[in-house]
C-alpha cells in the first residue's frame, strides 16, 4: 500500500519537474505555505480516486450474506476493513497500471476536462453504489434471520452501516499512511548518511518498518496481551458461577471426598462437577433405575504441573469406581476447561447414569484466545489426558472394563485429535469419537475432507463409503442402522453455517469448495466467494457463532445426543429411546447457566 501511494507526498514536486505528465487523479487542492504538521495531516486526508473506486468494490462485496446474520455494528466494523484494504489494493494497481502502462500511451495524460469529469463523477458514484447495496444487505439479512429463526435488522437501520464503515476505513488507512511516512523518514535518513540511491533506500526503509512492526507485535504487544487476558481470566477462575454449590456426592470431583478440592477446580471446572442430573432425576425423567454419573476433573491450580493433576484425574477414576461403568467418556477441554454440559448431560442419560466423564483444565484463556496462540498446547494437554486415561484403562480386564469414547467440541476437537497419529490409532485405543464443530485447521478432520470420496460434496464428505468416519450437519443427516458402519466408528457433526468449521487463511485468496458447490441446509444460496472480502466476513462471523439458535452456527444444541446415540448407543436402542431423553433435555433445558 506504502509504495502505490508513492505519488501523493509530493505532488508539488512531480507537478514542477514533469509538467507534460499529470498526477494519478486525487482529492488535492494548492498548498500555500502552511505549517508541516498541518501539512501531513492533510495528507491523511487526501485520496487516490483509483483507491475509492476499489473501496467502494470491496464494501459493496462485504456487503453480501455470509454464514450468519449480522447486525449493523459487526456489518458496519468489517465493511470498513474491507473498504480501508480495497483502497491499498486500488492504489497499487493504480500505481501499477500508470509506471507499466499507461505512461507509454501517447493518449496518457487524459484531457484536463475528461480528467475532471472524472474527478467529479468518481465519489457519487461510489456513494450511490454504496447506498443501493446497503439496501440489498439488509434485505439478506432478514432472510438469513428467518432461515435461522431469528430476528432480523431493519433496512433503516442498517443504513447506519455506511457511516461506521466510513469511520473504520478512514483510520485504517491513515494508520497506513503513518507507516508509509515512517518509510520515507527511513529512507531519507539512509540516503544523508550512505547516500545510497531512492529505490534501494525505500526498500530498505520497508523491510526495516516491517521488521519493527513484527517485532513490536510479536515481542510486546502479544507478550503484553498474553500477559493481560491471562491475568484477567486467572481472576475469572478463582470466581464461581451463581447457583453453583460444591457437590457432596462421592462421584463428584470437589466433593469432601475428593482428592481435587472444590477451590481448586477453577470456573469452569466448579460448573462442571456442580451440575448436571443426579441419578433421581434421571430415574424420574427416563421411568427406570439409574447411577449417579460420575464427574472427574482437575483444574489448573489442583497441582503444579500436567503430569500431577493427570495423575489425581486417574487416582479420582479409581477412587469413584469409574472403571467398573458401563461406559467412559475423556473430554478434551476448550481454553479455560469447559466442557458442553448438554453433550455430557446427553451421554449420561443415554447410559442411565452408568459412566463416567473426566476432563482436566489447561489453561486461563477462552476458546478464541487459545485457539490463536495456543494450538499446540491444546494438542499436547488433549494427548497426554487421553493417553494418561487409556494406560489406566489398558490395566483392567479387556471383558469388564468399560467402553472407552473421546468427545470433543470447538477447541476441544483440536485437542482430541492432538492425541492420535492417524484414523488406526484411534480404532485401535477407543471404542468410538464424537467431535462437534470442528475447526477448520484440524488435522484429521482435514484430511478424512481433502481424501474424500468422488463426487462428495465438502460441507458433508463422504469418506471411504463411511465405512468408519462419517460426517453429519443434521440429526437426519446421521445414517440409520441399516448401512454399514463398522465400529469404532468416529462422527464429525457440522453446521454448513458454522464459522468455526469454515473459517481459514485460504479464504482469502482461493474460493473453497463449500462456497462451489450447492449450499447447505441453513446456508443462503446468496452467498458468494470475494478474495480478501470472503475471509474477513467470515472471521467476523466467529465472533458470534454461538449466538445463534440452536441447529445453526457453532451452536449444537441437542443435536449432540443423536451424536451420541450413533456413536456410542447401548445395545437395543431404539428411535423412542432417543426422543424419551431428548424430552428430559428439554425439560431441564438451561438449568446449568451460559455455555460459555
Amino acid at each position: 500500500m506504502s509504495g502505490g501511494e508513492a505519488s501523493e507526498g509530493a505532488v508539488d514536486t512531480v507537478e514542477r519537474e514533469h509538467t507534460h505528465h499529470r498526477l494519478p487523479i486525487e482529492f488535492a487542492v494548492p498548498s500555500p505555505e502552511r505549517h508541516p504538521l498541518v501539512m501531513w495531516a492533510w495528507g491523511l486526508l487526501k485520496l487516490d480516486f483509483t483507491g475509492i473506486v476499489f473501496s467502494a468494490l470491496f464494501f459493496c462485496w462485504s456487503l453480501t450474506p455470509s454464514l450468519l446474520p449480522r447486525d449493523w455494528l459487526f456489518q458496519g466494523l468489517i465493511g470498513g476493513i474491507n473498504a480501508a484494504i480495497g483502497y491499498g489494493f486500488g492504489v497499487a494497481v493504480g500505481w501499477a497500471a500508470r509506471r507499466w502502462y499507461l505512461d507509454r500511451k501517447t493518449w496518457w495524460p487524459m484531457p484536463r476536462r475528461v480528467e475532471l469529469y472524472v474527478k467529479f463523477a468518481i465519489p457519487p458514484l461510489a456513494i450511490l453504489a454504496s447506498l443501493y447495496m446497503l439496501y440489498l444487505s439488509a434485505g439478506w439479512q432478514r432472510e438469513l434471520a428467518a432461515l435461522m429463526d431469528a430476528e432480523g435488522t431493519t433496512t433503516t437501520g442498517y443504513f447506519r452501516t455506511g457511516a461506521l464503515s466510513i469511520g473504520v476505513a478512514a483510520l485504517f488507512i491513515s494508520g497506513m499512511r503513518v507507516l508509509r511516512d515512517l518509510v520515507r523518514f527511513v529512507a531519507r535518513q539512509l540516503n544523508k548518511v550512505v547516500k545510497m540511491p531512492r529505490e534501494v533506500a525505500n526498500v530498505i526503509g520497508v523491510v526495516l518498518i516491517v521488521v519493527l512492526v513484527i517485532a513490536l507485535v510479536q515481542g510486546v504487544l502479544l507478550r503484553a496481551v498474553s500477559d493481560v487476558t491471562n491475568s484477567i481470566f486467572s481472576l475469572q477462575n478463582n470466581e464461581t458461577r451463581e447457583g453453583a454449590e460444591q457437590p457432596t456426592e462421592p462421584e463428584r470431583s470437589g466433593s469432601p471426598q475428593s482428592l481435587a478440592p472444590w477451590d481448586t477446580l477453577g470456573f469452569e471446572g466448579r460448573n462442571f462437577v456442580s451440575s448436571g442430573l443426579s441419578a433421581q432425576e434421571i430415574s424420574y425423567g427416563l421411568g427406570q433405575p439409574a447411577l449417579e454419573p460420575i464427574r472427574a476433573y482437575a483444574g489448573l491450580e489442583t497441582a503444579e504441573t500436567q503430569d500431577e493433576r493427570l495423575d489425581i484425574v486417574v487416582q479420582e477414576l479409581e477412587r469413584t469406581g469409574a472403571f467398573e461403568r458401563q461406559a467412559l467418556v475423556v473430554v478434551p477441554t476448550t481454553g479455560t476447561g469447559w466442557v458442553n454440559p448438554t453433550a455430557i448431560e446427553a451421554e449420561e442419560l443415554m447410559f442411565g447414569g452408568d459412566v463416567a466423564t473426566v476432563a482436566a483444565q489447561y489453561s486461563y484463556l477462552p476458546s478464541w484466545i487459545s485457539f490463536l496462540a495456543e494450538r499446540d498446547k491444546a494438542a499436547e494437554a488433549g494427548k497426554a489426558l487421553i493417553d494418561k486415561v487409556h494406560e489406566r484403562w489398558l490395566q483392567e480386564p479387556e471383558a469388564t472394563r468399560p467402553k472407552l469414547y473421546v468427545y470433543g467440541e470447538s477447541l476441544g476437537t483440536q485437542s482430541g485429535e492432538g492425541a492420535f497419529d492417524g484414523l488406526a490409532e484411534i480404532r485401535d485405543s477407543v471404542d468410538g469419537v464424537l467431535w462437534v464443530g470442528p475447526p477448520n485447521a484440524n488435522r484429521l478432520w482435514s484430511q478424512f475432507k481433502n481424501r474424500r470420496d468422488p463426487g462428495s460434496p465438502e460441507v458433508r464428505p463422504v469418506y471411504a463409503d463411511g465405512l468408519v468416519v462419517r460426517f453429519a450437519d443434521n440429526s437426519s443427516g446421521i445414517p440409520p442402522e441399516g448401512q454399514p458402519w463398522l465400529s469404532p466408528r468416529i462422527l464429525y457433526v457440522q453446521h454448513a453455517s458454522d464459522p468455526v468449521v469454515w473459517w481459514s487463511p485460504d479464504l482469502l485468496f482461493e474460493r473453497p469448495d463449500w462456497l462451489s458447490e450447492a449450499p447447505g441446509p441453513d446456508r443462503l444460496p446468496d452467498m458468494r466467494w470475494f478474495p480478501i472480502v470472503t475471509f474477513w466476513q467470515v472471521a467476523a462471523d466467529l465472533t458470534n457463532a454461538a449466538g445463534v439458535p440452536d441447529g445453526h452456527g457453532h451452536n449444537y444444541g441437542t443435536l449432540v445426543l443423536d451424536g451420541w446415540v450413533a456413536v456410542a448407543a447401548p445395545a437395543g436402542w431404539t428411535a423412542e429411546d432417543t426422543e424419551k431423553v431428548r424430552a428430559v433435555m428439554d425439560e431441564y433445558a438451561g438449568r446449568d447457566g451460559p455455555e460459555k
